[in-house]
């Protein structure tokens, strides 16, 4: 079995995600080349030291110039605020390397377009990390939609909550400022639900959307509220909130089917629910990350009598994934959509192929984003611009 050399930008909580998937993805699935952690990187070299070790890397580097100039290092895997992602991206490929991004692909529709530019330059495999793809109840969803099982769709309703924000107290992070995350709520988890809207659906044609920012001061992050901004920063000196606290819209897929969608993190008691629901002529699917395993389903061909919506529990051998993991009924959690994607991934890079969502797959996701903050803005019905030059 041969080897490829995988270095990581980003130590914290994505770098913990990614590192955990990367030591994994080998012990459950046969893949050539099988990853080797060569190098983690990131500014703070206690911290980059540190996470090494717990990590498990072999290595680390606080300058991500001298991780791309290493030989031992075939494929990068960038992991860090959206605002880096276009210049390690590009330099990366630039730089003859295979790459991961984390999602969305860009801070912008032109950074998006530059790093997928620098992709076709490179003919390297690239690869956006929208992890929620490859839940295997997601990956059944597919196969029920493809085999026509619930007919024609009509309805697509996906919504992405979270709550750990509501405290006004709650301190300014990076996630909260545009000039690192680009957007809130939009960027942050709708990229997630637009992502699967067009793996399951197809393309949006044209929405109209609203953006809301509910909580415009919180207190200034600083070393004395702990950095990790998991704690309120009561008392401390204040700042503007940049990015919205909610998104939500309305569209129409190139399909004629209709979409609503959803996206805040101010839904106390909502933890993380990223959830769909697909309407069909013929039937329905349901699907929550909090309860990752199970897809319900409703078919209008069964008996008379007999209908109601079942629920699977997607842990058998036959499904998507699954049969590389446990026996049936030990369900997998968050950490295996990380490593299926990357096994995926490893067999695009044996292949010589870029598995989807590749960087054109997230650049047409950006678009979406896009159009959703120029239709809040004009309060009109707007286009996603997917054309590349």
């Amino acid at each position: 079995m041969s080897e490829i050399g995988i270095g990581l930008v980003g130590y914290k909580f994505m770098g913990r995600a990614h590192s955990n998937a990367w030591r994994q993805v080998a012990h459950f699935f046969d893949v050539d080349p099988a990853p080797r952690l060569r190098a983690i990187c990131g500014r703070d070299e206690q911290a980059t030291a540190q996470a090494a070790k717990q990590l498990g890397w072999e290595g680390y580097e606080t300058d991500y110039h001298r991780l791309l100039a290493r030989d031992d290092i075939q494929l990068v895997d960038v992991a860090t605020p959206g605002n880096t992602h276009c210049e390690i991206g590009v330099a990366a490929l630039e730089a003859g390397k295979h790459v991961l991004c984390e999602k969305p692909l860009a801070n912008t529709l032109e950074e998006a377009r530059r790093m997928v530019e620098a992709a076709r330059k490179a003919g390297t495999v690239n690869m956006v990390d929208f992890n929620y793809r490859r839940a295997p109840a997601v990956q059944l969803a597919k196969q029920l939609i493809e085999e026509g099982r619930i007919g024609e769709i009509r309805h697509f309703r996906g919504t992405y909550l979270q709550d750990w924000i509501v405290d006004p107290e709650f301190p300014i992070t990076w996630r909260l400022r545009r000039e690192t995350a680009g957007s809130g709520a939009l960027g942050d988890i709708a990229a997630h639900v637009i992502d699967l809207a067009m793996f399951l659906v197809g393309p949006i044609a044209e929405l109209s959307a609203t953006l809301k920012t509910f909580i415009k001061e919180r207190p200034v992050e600083t070393a004395s509220t702990g950095g990790s901004g998991l704690q309120a920063a009561r008392g401390a000196e204040r700042g503007e909130v940049t990015v919205d606290d909610a998104a939500a819209f309305i569209a129409y897929f190139e399909n004629g089917a209709m979409g609503t969608f959803e996206a805040t993190r101010l839904a106390p008691g909502r933890r993380n629910r990223n959830s769909f629901e697909i309407n069909g002529s013929l039937g329905s699917i349901v699907w929550d990350l909090e309860r990752l395993n199970e897809l319900e389903v409703f078919f209008a061909d069964d008996p008379q009598g007999a209908q109601g919506f079942r629920t699977i529990n997607v842990t058998e051998p036959v499904h998507p994934y699954a049969g590389a993991y446990w026996p049936a009924g030990h369900i997998l959690g968050y950490e295996h959509t990380f490593v299926n994607t990357f096994k995926d991934l490893l067999d695009g890079v044996r292949e010589n192929r870029s598995p989807a969502p590749t960087f054109e797959d997230g650049y047409k996701v950006q678009a979406v984003l896009d159009a959703v903050e120029r239709s809040a803005q004009s309060r009109q019905w707007t286009k996603p611009e997917y054309e590349l030059s």
